[in-house]
């Protein structure tokens, strides 16, 4: 994907206790649709560098989630604030999304040839699916897996596949009966402004609860050891408060339902430096298409346009994606774009650099078609791109 670097930040993978603690990033795809040589800038602070950095590692500490013994029942009164009434109990906002989400959220143990560490899952399915990030399992063949229920009880779980461009992940539990699966929410729908809760295991304190609001929706976010890495996310930018050990937890709406698993924070210098309420979330249904495909076939497939791509230079006024190469064969160059064009807009969105097309491409499914706005010798041009599979390594 893109290769980038940025004298204002720098970026590696957010979750784990170290940098290097499982070793090099996902080699890349052959083939793969956007690659940028060139800096690109975003996120940045004066005076202070700011790092996209995932959130894996978690020091053991004391469990502090809540099990339950019946499923709660959701009302919204004329206000719009949620109530779930479970045992005859009654909370309200933050307090009744925790009662009803809790037993969705797992904590995850990885001890493998490339490092250990501790992150989080959430219950997909009644039979053990679990979602979670890439990173968080991505230890090296053989890894020992280990999960922590709700309620207590501790399994051994199995990868089921995974999907570093994403940053997901799918492991299915051994063993295991009376799950709870979380309730999927609409990505989507989410404005900012809007409340959302995390739960997760920061630094391994089971089921920790935090809640905010939605900062930013669809923040283009490049997480990994380097800049050089696959995941390139269309983050759901937030301020719940998240910490080493949330990676791969759940990101909840005010009804409680899942609409983001938390993936990486920003944090002020090269290291990390903890919480500054800067958190980004891989969107709900992003989270669902890719964990269905895994769970149905072993691997997720992502749209493809057949372009590397880098900043503009010279810069343009509306920035975009300039063409560096265009794959012989590829969905791009049998549409007629060229070397040198300048994308500026994939369908209704606008392209300010290479990253974002690399999520307005990957929004859509093998198979799209696509208008593509691009700039030549001056002039505006649109095409139509029927998109295709990305290779497979």
């Amino acid at each position: 994907m893109t290769e980038t670097t940025d004298s204002t930040r720098t970026i590696h993978d957010p979750w784990r206790p170290a940098p290097d603690a499982y070793g090099p990033p996902p080699s890349q795809l052959p083939g793969d649709p956007l690659r940028s040589r060139e800096p690109r800038r975003r996120l940045f602070l004066p005076a202070a560098a700011l790092a996209i950095t995932a959130l894996l590692g978690g020091a053991a500490g004391a469990g502090v989630a809540v099990a339950l013994d019946e499923d709660p029942v959701v009302t919204t009164n004329g206000s719009g604030a949620t109530t779930i009434v479970a045992d005859g109990t009654a909370r309200t906002d933050v307090g009744a999304v925790a009662l009803k989400a809790s037993p969705s959220v797992v904590t995850i143990s990885v001890v493998g040839r490339q490092g250990s560490g501790t992150g989080s899952g959430v219950i997909i399915s009644e039979d053990g699916y679990v979602v979670t990030n890439n990173h968080v399992v991505n230890a090296g063949a053989g890894a020992d897996i280990t999960v922590r229920l709700n309620d207590g009880r501790v399994v051994d779980a199995t990868v089921v596949g995974t999907d570093p461009t994403s940053d997901l992940a799918v492991i299915k539990l051994e063993d295991t009966s009376d799950l709870t699966p979380a309730e999927w929410g609409d990505s989507s729908s989410l404005e900012v402004g809007d409340v959302v809760v995390a739960i997760g295991s920061p630094l391994g304190l089971d089921g920790t609860l935090t809640s905010g609001v939605i900062s930013t929706i669809s923040r283009p976010v490049r997480t990994g050891n380097d800049a050089s890495s696959e995941a390139v996310i269309d983050a759901i930018q937030h301020d719940a408060p998240i910490n080493p050990g949330n990676s791969g937890g759940a990101l909840l709406d005010s009804q409680g339902r899942l609409v983001g698993i938390n993936s990486a924070i920003a944090t002020v210098g090269g290291q990390q430096s903890g919480n500054i309420g800067v958190g980004f979330a891989i969107p709900s249904d992003t989270a669902r298409n890719v964990a269905e495909q895994i769970i149905e076939q072993g691997y997720a497939e992502r749209a493809y346009l057949g372009v590397s791509t880098s900043q503009p230079n010279p810069p343009a006024a509306d920035n975009g994606a300039q063409v560096r190469e265009v794959v012989a064969g590829g969905p791009a160059q049998g549409a007629g774009l060229q070397v040198g064009d300048v994308i500026t807009q994939v369908g209704e969105r606008r392209i300010d650099d290479a990253d974002e097309l690399t999520v307005a491409v990957r929004n859509n499914a093998p198979g799209d078609s696509v208008d593509v706005t691009y700039l030549r010798d001056g002039q505006e041009n649109t095409v139509s791109v029927t998109l295709a599979a990305a290779p497979r390594s």
